[in-house]
């Protein structure tokens, strides 16, 4: 990856890069979290109750000046301590923003003028046309996470800068995106780029965000990491989302809201043109990490794919108008696997669910690692299929005729309905192709849907008790493939 700068030699990415290796030849410090104890203290609510001042945001009333964009300010206090350094890439060059207590209504608390006190993090908002605030798109707040949205869309689903130990049998590590710079948007852009310094106990890394908002929002990232010490597992783009319940997982949450989650499904495309579809799972025992092995990922993402109200009927979270995020790598990233890691959780302010792309390369002390990919905000991403795509799935006890209370944990049923592109009609022979690594499948059968002009595959599994399992299956009619493949995992 070039170490490049900006037009005119200004300061760029290839400076951050060269901050972050000569960090990494450093013991790592923690950012600072030293604050005054009314900040240090303060509630959930109180926190909450803290506003910016939007006309004190980065280029606040220059409009199309600065391209439409503006950028406020998070307020350091209660979970969020730790010091983010913000730069401001301009005419002049580097310049710190600074902090003062008037950038903010800090809800009737008092709070001592420090100068150097900083922010948590930051928003960005655009107008289009150069109105006046605009609508937000981007936050970067907490750790390495960040989140974006597009136009109409609620936030849900996180990226992150990268994921250290998660799902390992280590502790998790989580770094600090400990300082930022936000090149000043040219006018008629309709782009921002920032750049982001990464430091953690185990590496330190490079990024840079050309953001661009939109009916689809973009992201293109690049990122160069630098091991200080070497790591069992790395996960590249990860992704963090929630998932508590649907119509595929245990029924026992007590909920007025038939779903609830903010991401339904992994999908995943191969180098070989395999498009696989993997519901969420929640309510097991003990998290589990599944592995889905490949080389040169074409992409994957955690998406929202009921876009449905009905599903959720929540009026406040309003889950149907969550992002979906698709991550599409630039250039050969080699082998290895996407990994999910799923961990069970009763309540929905946790998210759970963590994608990413685990390299099969060593991970020493020195190496350094370039990757570049690009991170799509969209809806339910079922466009990006060239197949029939998979819209629910359903499990149930597999005795209906003769139930047993409580219902036989030998025997379950499933069903699987798909819709979408090249689906035949009523009277074709569509058959399914339904297979697991352990246990049987009896009696799988294909119907058409006249309700939704899709198809329904139902299959009875007979799992091998306490014994993990891939369940695949896929439609075809003759021999053409139909549909993208579903995968669960028992």
């Amino acid at each position: 990856m070039a170490e490049d700068v900006n037009a005119g030699g200004g300061f760029g990415f290839g400076h951050v890069r060269n901050i972050a290796r000569d960090l990494a030849a450093r013991p790592y410090r923690p950012p600072a979290e030293t604050m005054p104890d009314v900040l240090r203290d303060m509630t959930y609510d109180q926190y909450r109750a803290v506003r910016f001042r939007p006309d004190h945001a980065l280029w606040a009333g220059e409009g199309e000046g600065s391209g439409g964009f503006t950028a406020q300010f998070f307020h350091r206090g209660f979970l969020y301590r730790r010091l983010v350094r913000v730069n401001v890439i301009g005419p002049d060059g580097v310049v710190p923003v600074a902090y003062h207590p008037d950038m903010f209504d800090l809800g009737g608390l008092t709070v001592p003028d420090i100068p150097d006190l900083g922010f948590a993090g930051f928003r960005i908002h655009h107008a289009a046309g150069g109105g006046s605030t605009g609508d937000e798109f981007a936050v970067f707040l907490g750790a390495s996470y960040f989140r974006l949205i597009a136009s109409g869309q609620e936030y849900g689903v996180s990226g992150r800068g990268i994921a250290v130990e998660t799902g390992s049998d280590r502790p998790e590590e989580f770094p600090d995106f400990t300082e930022f710079w936000i090149e000043r948007p040219a006018p008629g852009s309709g782009e921002v780029t920032v750049l982001a310094l990464l430091d953690g106990p185990s590496l330190t890394g490079a990024y840079r965000f050309r953001l661009r908002p939109g009916a689809r929002t973009k992201a293109e990232i690049d990122a160069a990491l630098f091991m200080r010490r070497a790591v069992g597992q790395l996960g590249v783009a990860p992704l963090t989302s929630m998932f508590l319940h649907g119509e595929n997982g245990p029924r026992s949450f007590d909920d007025f809201r038939p779903e609830m989650h903010d991401s339904d499904g992994l999908l995943m495309a191969s180098a070989r043109g395999e498009w696989t579809w993997r519901p969420l799972v929640n309510g097991r025992a003990t998290p589990r990490s599944t592995d889905y092995r490949m080389k040169d990922p074409r992409g994957f993402g955690l998406m929202q794919r009921d876009r449905d109200f009905g599903s959720y009927l929540d009026v406040q979270a309003m889950h149907e108008r969550r992002p979906s995020l698709w991550v599409e790598p630039r250039g050969g990233w080699g082998d290895g696997a996407v990994q999910l890691y799923e961990f069970p959780s009763l309540e929905e302010y946790n998210d759970n669910i963590v994608a990413y792309w685990v390299p099969d390369r060593p991970l020493e002390a020195g190496a350094v690692l370039d990757y570049g990919y690009t991170l799509t905000v969209m809806d339910g991403g079922t466009e990006l299929v060239p197949l029939a795509h998979v819209t629910a799935t359903r499990i149930g006890s597999a005795e209906r005729l003769r139930p047993t209370v409580p219902p036989s944990p030998e025997r379950r049923f499933f069903v699987v309905d798909f819709e979408g592109k090249g689906l035949p009609g009523h009277g074709a022979g569509v058959s399914a192709e339904v297979s697991a690594t352990a246990g049987q499948v009896v009696e799988p059968v294909v119907e058409h849907v006249p309700q939704t002009g899709g198809w329904r595959l139902y299959f009875e599994y007979r799992p091998e008790l306490d014994v993990p399992a891939q369940l695949d299956a896929r439609l075809r009619e003759g021999e053409r493939v139909m549909t993208e493949t579903w995968r669960y995992s028992w």
